[in-house]
Order: structure tokens, then sequence, then C-alpha cells
């Protein structure tokens, strides 16, 4: 059918479509690590009866068995290779139960991974993801595409050209998933993304999954005033509860029903369930429809709303800190590092850092949970030690512990305590510390985070709303000189510093001969390079370096240095790994615009006798 004859139809009545697969699936025995689009090609008559089901109860579209089929989703059960073959598999299913009666709707959802400029997969990679599960689907033979349950506009976005690509005449309707205020999970509104998903051309606009029907409703009301497109709303069974070890939906078919009579009230034109929902939750709504006419709506444009918010041009590097100013003026910086205490007393820290600016040091440099470690939070250091020390911080700040929404609370609580200055990095896994059972996030990776940061430096949220003023933080990245594939570490680079960075601070540098090298690769991007130093304390703690800290190439030199040193007597090798470190800053410190030093085991006086060679 045309996509005028599909719209001309929404226009007439109201469409009702199927309920959840997912939830029907785990009901009849498929169990939750299991790939449910794999079912196509183990079981398929299981996946048959529950479109039967389906249509029995009255759905006139059915949604093929492909929500998570594609690449990247399938990968992780070993069967990228069977992208095309699941998502045949998937529409022969559905059209053999469907017939000529009713409608095939090919099942298209999130590929599962962050996609620029929030993770590291790229826009490109993800269209052409998209387009080979279109490409398969629209082989098959679907009559129209539903891409749901999405939450970053920019992904979505993707899928709607892959599929314009590869089928401009077949209907889209585009779903977003939102929170229970209606927005987005990544912040964005409903007459934002309402807005954006008709100016990319979805055909129908709408919501499915993660709330019940009153939040839906809260936020069809809201998309209605924006756009005149057909809405579309697909709501879970309510949120789940855990009963007994298992998560049960509580909306009764009735309640759902009545919802749907508020949905077509206020313009929705296609409904269907999502999680928790069943064949009897599509009965109901099927009997909801019937007891109503489409109902006219006025179309209001909200345009202070829904006005594309604009980028401002962030703060140059010397307006927005004392290190920015020095970095832009070419003069040579010296950070140390303190690391966050294990306690919550943080007088220790406070008196280093006081006797660290009577030394002349230009600020330090505070890591975030170093080697997946629990210690005070590296924040509340940074905010201590610049209102009671006097003294500028370098704030790590990591993206194993916190998600989108975490990240970004955190960061406007920082910019409000005075912080400018963070070094953005992943942060080291669990596994690596002291509690490798803790769980991480890593919504996004480090590249992502400079993204993240960048974009609130020009005014803007994660969820491309205008804030009430911008953030001024000077944002610095970490880079690996001694990486053992340093093409892939200088693309990583590249990006980081097409993301946003402005400064970067490297590994712990033993290798002089590594750090040219890498400063050579890095000379086209301008950017001021700040060199890691590490004194050594002894024999062990240069093996540690060199076999256990990525990058960190101790050269056999020095390892043989510090072996003599270590023969004679254990302060003798904490005397020679600091006349090394003296060495390298000596070499070093024309070739880059300044110096960290991490005095290992928390002996600062070895940093104080290393900045004796400057």
């Amino acid at each position: 059918m045309k996509i005028e004859e599909w719209l001309n139809l929404f226009q007439e009545r109201v469409i009702l479509a199927d309920g959840a697969m997912g939830t029907m699936l785990y009901n009849k025995g498929i169990y939750l690590n299991l790939c449910f689009d794999e079912v196509n090609l183990t079981n398929p008559d299981l996946v048959r009866s529950i479109h039967r089901e389906y249509i029995q109860a009255g759905a006139e579209i059915i949604e093929t068995n492909t929500f998570g089929a594609n690449r990247f989703k399938l990968k992780k059960y070993g069967l990228e290779d069977k992208v095309r073959e699941i998502n045949l598999a998937g529409v022969a299913i559905a059209r053999q139960e469907a017939g000529s009666k009713v409608w095939v709707a090919g099942s298209i959802g999130p590929l599962g991974v962050k996609i620029e400029p929030w993770g590291s997969t790229s826009i490109e990679e993800a269209e052409e993801a998209f387009r080979e599960q279109a490409a398969a689907l629209l082989a098959g033979g679907v009559d129209l595409f539903i891409l749901e349950t999405f939450s970053d506009i920019n992904e979505i976005h993707q899928a709607i050209k892959a599929i314009q690509k590869e089928a401009p005449e077949v209907l889209i309707i585009a779903q977003m998933t939102i929170e229970e205020d209606g927005n987005s999970l990544y912040g964005t509104t409903p007459e934002v993304f309402t807005r954006k998903l008709e100016e990319w051309g979805a055909h129908i606009i709408g919501v499915n999954c993660s709330v019940g029907p009153a939040a839906m409703l809260q936020c069809i009301e809201r998309m209605a005033r924006v756009t005149a497109k057909p809405l579309s709303a697909m709501p879970n069974a309510g949120i789940p509860r855990n009963v007994e070890g298992r998560n049960i939906y509580l909306c009764s078919p009735d309640y759902l029903a009545e919802y749907a009579r508020r949905f077509i009230l206020n313009g929705v034109r296609l409904l269907g369930g999502c999680c928790g929902t069943t064949p009897a939750h599509i009965r109901a709504i099927r009997g909801a429809i019937r007891s109503l006419q489409p109902a006219h709506r006025p179309i209001i444009f909200i345009k202070e709303e829904v006005e594309e918010a604009k980028e401002t041009m962030p703060k140059p590097m010397a307006e927005k800190s004392a290190l920015g100013q020095k970095l832009s003026e070419g003069k040579f910086v010296v950070s140390v590092e303190i690391v966050p205490p294990r306690g919550c007393d943080p007088t220790s820290a406070l008196e280093i850092a006081r006797q660290l600016k009577d030394k002349g040091v230009d600020c330090v440099n505070i890591p975030d949970g170093p080697r997946a470690s629990a210690r005070m939070s590296s924040m509340a250091l940074a905010f201590l030690i610049q209102a009671q020390a006097g003294l500028e911080v370098i704030l790590h700040y990591t993206c194993r512990d916190r998600n989108l929404l975490g990240i970004q609370s955190d960061l406007l609580g920082i910019h409000a305590h005075g912080i400018r200055n963070l070094l953005l990095i992943t942060g080291d896994p669990p596994k690596l510390g002291d509690y490798p059972d803790a769980t991480a996030v890593f919504d996004v990776d480090s590249i992502g985070l400079t993204k993240v940061v960048n974009s609130l430096n020009r005014g803007l949220d994660i969820g491309r709303r205008r804030l009430p003023q911008p953030t001024s933080f000077l944002i610095g990245v970490g880079v690996n000189p001694g990486a053992i594939n340093i093409d892939y570490e200088m693309s990583r680079f590249h990006w980081k510093v097409e993301a946003g960075a402005e400064f970067a601070i490297t590994q712990p540098v033993f290798d002089i001969q590594l750090l040219e090298n890498f400063l050579r690769r890095a000379e086209p991007y301008k950017l001021p390079i700040i060199a890691g130093v590490w004194p050594l304390a002894s024999l062990r703690n240069a093996e540690f370096m060199h076999n256990e800290v990525p990058g960190a190439r101790v050269p056999e030199e020095i390892m043989g240095r510090m072996r003599r040193a270590q023969e004679v007597s254990p302060e003798r090798a904490r005397e020679e790994g600091i006349a090394i470190a003296q060495e390298i800053v000596s070499q070093i410190k024309n070739l880059v615009q300044g110096i960290q030093i991490s005095p290992p085991l928390g002996r600062y006086e070895a940093a104080l006798q290393v900045l004796e060679a400057l």
C-alpha cells in the first residue's frame, strides 16, 4: 500500500497492532538469557502461534519477531552472520499467519550500543547496520516498518535514514521510549523529539515501552499539540512488580482498554501494546476502538518549546581557568597527583595540597577511583582542596560508575562548585580492583564523555535542550604513548580532539623515544601535552609499572639501574627512582607543555625532589 493510502486510512479510523512478543515467548518457556530473535529459526511454530493469538484477538498489524535482529545485538550470541536469515524467517512466519487480511510490520529496535556522540560506534556504522536489517525485512515482504523503543533521537534518525534509502515508498512508524516525566531516557522532551521525527520524515510518530498507560497519555497529550501527524501509542501493561522472583505486569486488560479510549480522544490512530501485554489486552483494546470514532484534535504549535536549541560558542581556554590561561600562553605547568584517602578524613590531603601550593605547583590532579578501588569521592576532595587549600584542581572524571543522566547531574554540580579542569577517562573496570563483583555502567567511553562535556560547554544538555547558561570546563583527556597498538591509540586521540579535547595528559613516561614518537604524530593537532612522571619507589614498583600498567613501558636500562640500587638497599632504590625521574623531566621539559608527577605510595616528598630538575 502506498504511503498516501496509509495516511488516508489512519485519518479514517484507528488501527490496532499486536502486543508484546518477548513477554509471550518468556511465558511460553523461552528464557531471558536466550536470543528471542533466533527462535525464528529454532522454534518457528512457537512464534507463529503467538502471531495467531494476536490476530484472533483482533490485531490488524502484527510485528515480526526481529526487534533485536541487528548485527550488534546478535553478535552477543555469536549470530552476527545470521542477520539476513533471522529477519527473513521472521517475515516468513508472520506473513504465513497474516494472510491477505493482516499487515506485517518489520520490527526494528535499537542496536544495543551507544553511537556517536555518546559512544564509539559511528553514525555511518549505525546506519549501515539498520540498512542491513531493513533490506532483509524488505526482501521478506513487510508492508511497513515500526521503529520502536528508541531512547536516543540520533540513533532513531539513522534508522529512519536507512529505511528511506532502502525503501523510500514504505511507511515508517517511529516510536521513542520515555521516562515517567514524558522525556526520553536521554532527557529529550516530547515536543522536541516529535518535531525532529516529523522533520526527518517519519510518517507516524509515537511512543512505546518503559511506562504504563497513564504516563504515556500525558506524553501523547504534549505530542498532539505540536504535530498534525498521526500518533501511535503502545504502552506497557504498567510498571512491572517483582513477585517471587518474576516480573509481573499488573495492568488489567480492562484498565488498558479505558486508557485506549483516552488515547484515541487525544489523536492516537495506531494502538497496540508493549511489555507485559498479551492477546487479552489487545482484545480489550479492540473493544475500546469499536466504541469510539476518531476524534478531531486541534493542532497548537508551541514555538518556544520546539525551536531548535542553538549552540553558543564555548569560552576560549584562557578564560576558563588559570591552567587554561597558562596552557594557552605556552607556559610550562606542573601538576602533582593526590590520591583520595581511603577514609573520610581529608586532613592529610589538604595539608599536602597546601605544601604543594607553597612550592609553586600549579595544580593538583585527583584520580577517580584509581585501580577501581573504593576511596573518598574525588569530587568531594576537589571541592575541599580548592576551597580550603586554595590550589586549582584537575579532576579526573570516569564513565565507569554513572549513567548518562548521572554524568550530566554530576558535571553541572561540579561546575557549580567552581571546578573547571577535567580529565575525562573511561576508568578501570571493577574486576581490576578491590570489588570485582561490583557492576560498571560505561554508558559512554571517554570519547563520548568528551562530547557530553563539550555539549554542556556549548549550552546544550544531552537531550539537546538549551541550558540556562553554558558550562566552561577545560577539557583534558588521557593518552598512552606506549600503547601496544599505537595506531589505534592515535585514532582514539584523533576522535578525542574532534570531540572537543583541549589538552592531554600522558601515562607515566619512562621511554623518551616512545614519547617523542607520539609527539611527532600528535603535532598536527596542536594540543598541549602534559607528560606523566612517576618516580619509581623500588624494583618491585618498576616491575609492576612495566608489566601491569598498560603503556607504562620501563626500558631495560632503567630496570637494570633499579635492580642494582635495590641490591644495595630499599632507600638507595628510592633515591635512584627519584634520580631517574629528574633525568626524564630534564629531557622532556622542552618537548611538552607540562608534567604531572604521580608520587608512588603517597610519598609526596619524592614529587618535590623531582621538581628540583626544573
